[in-house]
């Protein structure tokens, strides 16, 4: 045994340990909430088997679940990314948790990427949960994966800008209030479960302008249509994630 092999090597960790030690932890912590838990993964599963099985919402031709489906991995994106992530983080921030680990050797950019990261992980874990269930009702998904990747990610992106934006200038008091509210609101009016063509010809362009609408139905056009990466659909979602994440990035306070 050398002389030098307990030398002690003082100093941080390369920042990508740091970011997959931090990473981990989130991931740890968001999954053993229970409120999280009802969020990301029983909500979006006891609505896709009810609204399957059970001719409540006449959601046109073919298959309720075809319907269904894509809606559904859109609300477990936005619970995740935004409810979910909004709620977490407002509290750490309450309770001085990112005071104290934006004053560690951890950057600060590196904390949010951490979060980001876990956020990915919990969509995956919820994506496979839920396809699986949609499966074994029936559901016969067309398109391009790759298509399927980039909407899903681009509204993450959209989605975690707006609740990192929430967390980051409310209470957190504030925040779980809001981001519980506007899950509901938009789980009613972004054509998640009840088709758009079911509202006003007044509002529904107004509500196809909103995140949540246009991943479900770019989500819709290429899983249950077999079409082509939705363009359209892509813009809306960019300039959500662009508005949020650039938001979330001047006005975020971290104590």
């Amino acid at each position: 045994m050398s002389a030098g092999t307990f030398t002690p090597r003082p100093g941080a960790a390369p920042v990508s340990r740091m970011i997959a030690a931090q990473t981990a932890l989130e991931t740890r912590m968001l999954l053993r909430n229970g409120e999280q838990l009802l969020l990301t993964v029983i909500i979006p599963a006891l609505l896709l088997t009810l609204f399957s099985a059970v001719d409540i919402v006449d959601t046109g031709a073919g298959e309720p679940v075809d319907f269904l489906a894509p809606g559904v991995l859109a609300l477990a994106v936005m619970s995740t990314a935004f409810t979910g992530q909004a709620i977490a983080t407002g509290f750490d921030r309450r309770y001085g948790v990112l005071k104290r680990l934006g004053a560690s050797p951890l950057p600060r950019w590196a904390l949010l990427t951490a979060k980001t990261l876990s956020v990915l992980v919990t969509e995956v874990l919820q994506i496979a949960l839920l396809t699986a269930i949609a499966l074994g009702l029936g559901w016969s998904p067309q398109g391009s994966p790759l298509a399927v990747a980039v909407l899903l990610l681009l509204g993450t992106a959209a989605f975690s800008g707006l609740g990192l934006l929430m967390a980051g200038t409310l209470k957190a008091e504030v925040t779980l209030a809001a981001a519980n509210l506007v899950f509901l609101l938009l789980l009613v009016g972004g054509g998640v479960i009840v088709p758009l063509e079911k509202f006003p010809s007044a509002v529904q362009s107004v509500l196809g302008l909103l995140p949540i609408s246009a991943l479900s139905e770019g989500l819709r056009e290429v899983l249950q249509h077999g079409a082509a990466l939705p363009w359209g659909d892509v813009a809306v979602l960019t300039g959500w994630a662009a508005l949020g994440l650039g938001a979330a990035a001047r006005f975020f306070r971290w104590e």
